[in-house]
């Protein structure tokens, strides 16, 4: 018990004292870019989009607007990461999804295999729709209702089943509020996710020029990030397949 509020009291910091994850674009230059996108001219409309980010401005409809702008100019490894980034501040817009997914059909190179941890997988669909915020927050509320349930039992001594029954369902509410939200945490922000954005990506047996070609990559793949050199990324495929890659091919998500 006493780990589940400590727990919750970690979350509440995370809450109130994580980085922000969203901003207001700003409205003239937003409204710029989207005309040079109703214009189909793609190329200035990119460039307008990504000179409002390197203002330090991030939000999901700026990445989302980006990454239509990448997909209508046949650039789909970096249509595919702004669809993520966009996606990772609001997971519940149905646009960003519908359009992340039609994207990815698009990659010339499909991952097959089996997916080694069914519970990874049922837990990332859980938690998937959900910003982070959301979750610390349904976090924060079973904690309170947590906290009043234990004050009404030993700070007033009121001990009747109600009261017991309270105890444990906001128990087992508080654990798997906070489990789903430490897992989200962990899976999207402590985890170096990236994509490849290169049209031609060797996936090499270690990371040097000399090495053997393992595989071949191909833009939008999804690869999880678990190592690096000066030059290189030692990254995980979805299908469990591994290898080095060059990093200027690969954009962090």
């Amino acid at each position: 018990m006493r780990s589940c509020i400590v727990t919750a009291l970690v979350l509440l910091v995370l809450l109130f004292n994580g980085p922000a994850i969203s901003a207001e674009e700003p409205a003239d230059e937003f409204a710029r870019a989207n005309e040079l996108y109703e214009q189909r001219e793609y190329d200035s409309a990119v460039q307008a989009y990504a000179k409002i980010i390197n203002e330090g401005v991030e939000s999901a409809s700026l990445y989302f607007n980006l990454g239509n702008a990448y997909f209508k100019k046949g650039d789909l490894g970096h249509a595919i990461l702004y669809y993520l980034r966009a996606k990772r501040l609001d997971p519940s817009d149905e646009d960003i999804v519908s359009n992340l997914e039609f994207a990815r059909q698009f990659s010339r190179v499909q991952m097959e295999g089996v997916q080694l941890n069914p519970i990874n997988s049922f837990l990332i669909s859980l938690v998937d729709p959900y910003r982070i915020d959301s979750l610390a927050w349904a976090s924060s509320g079973c904690f309170v209702l947590f906290f009043l349930f234990l004050i009404i039992r030993f700070g007033l001594g009121i001990s009747n089943p109600g009261v017991r029954i309270g105890i444990i369902l906001a128990l087992i509410l508080l654990v798997v509020s906070t489990s789903l939200t430490t897992f989200k945490y962990r899976h999207e922000f402590l985890t170096r996710r990236g994509v490849i954005v290169a049209e031609e990506a060797p996936v090499k047996t270690g990371p040097t020029e000399q090495s053997d070609i393992e595989l071949q990559g191909a833009p939008g793949l999804v690869v999880e990030i678990l190592d690096e050199t000066v030059d290189y990324y030692n990254v995980l495929f979805e299908n469990k397949r591994r290898g080095w890659i060059e990093k200027r091919l690969v954009a962090e998500i």
